[in-house]
């Protein structure tokens, strides 16, 4: 964190958000040398149920950008998908994301054959990769990547908001000052991101979330939306934690069970419309949140 210019924070805090990376990293090695998607998928199991996703993500980066450099095999990661990372699908899709925003040759192709609803996740994990990597060329509202148009600017700023957690070491004061440095337009998908990173990711305590929510204001059901989200993510690959947990009851007044139950229920009303199908899914838990 601190060779990267990252506010760092207490120790346990700053060991926890680089342990994040480093699992990330383990995943993207672990697919890089081993060919068998099974075997891969038993040694990313091995990882502590709490961290387990940021392997599979990171693995998916991986083995997608092996599809591109090797357009005569192109199969890995929507077997990987299909398959054994299926639970982890959220985290997958936004680790194709971060392979997007390395190497964009193909963008529209790749993104079109993802699924219609979640594709959204990689600009997700673009998004979350630019702040990660460049964060100081977004640090003060940045314009976002050219190739990005319509709803697709969105995505990127809920993981460009994701990021700030990490950017700004989980700190309140730090990532509200990130987010003032964005136009108005754009702070409410940031605050989504940012919610989804504190209830998925973690590390900080109760009185901390308090002043999150506090420190949201107007954009609080964007904060509560994000940890939605990241309920579900952590219901679906089987790895609840209890900091999601409390984050969920902060944030929301559910609990994750509650929260990610809120997040079917809402998706199976949402139509594509003027905006996407994901847009609306969004929509209606912050409206369901805020009534």
């Amino acid at each position: 964190m601190a060779r990267r210019g990252f506010h760092v924070p207490g120790e346990l805090l700053r060991a926890r958000l680089e342990r994040i990376g480093e699992t990330f990293l383990q995943g993207y090695h672990e697919a890089l040398a081993d060919g068998s998607l099974d075997t891969l998928a038993m040694r990313l199991d091995t990882i502590d149920l709490e961290y387990r996703g940021f392997g599979y993500e990171g693995a998916a980066m991986a083995l997608d950008l092996l599809d591109q450099i090797t357009p005569w095999k192109r199969s890995r990661t929507p077997k990987f998908l299909a398959g054994p990372a299926e639970p982890h699908t959220y985290m997958v899709i936004v680790g194709i994301g971060w392979s997007m925003a390395r190497l964009r040759l193909g963008f529209g192709r790749r993104f079109s054959n993802l699924d219609p609803l979640l594709r959204w996740l990689a600009l997700d994990g673009w998004g979350f990769h630019e702040g990660y990597f460049h964060w100081r060329r977004y640090a003060d509202g940045q314009p976002h990547p050219h190739k990005l148009k319509g709803y697709a600017t969105r995505a990127f700023d809920q993981g460009l908001g994701r990021s700030m957690w990490f950017v700004g070491g989980a700190d309140t004061e730090v990532i509200l000052n990130l987010v003032e440095g964005f136009p108005y337009f754009r702070r409410g998908d940031l605050w989504s991101g940012i919610g989804l990173a504190c209830t998925y990711a973690g590390g900080t305590n109760s009185l901390e979330i308090s002043h999150l929510r506090n420190a949201a204001g107007s954009w609080w059901p964007h904060l509560a939306q994000g940890a939605v989200f990241a309920a579900k993510a952590r219901g679906r690959a089987g790895n609840p934690t209890e900091h999601t947990d409390d984050a969920c009851h902060l944030l929301t007044g559910l609990s994750a069970i509650e929260a990610a139950a809120l997040s079917d229920l809402m998706l199976s009303h949402a139509i594509e419309g003027p905006e996407p199908a994901y847009e609306e899914w969004r929509t209606r838990i912050r409206m369901h949140l805020s009534a």
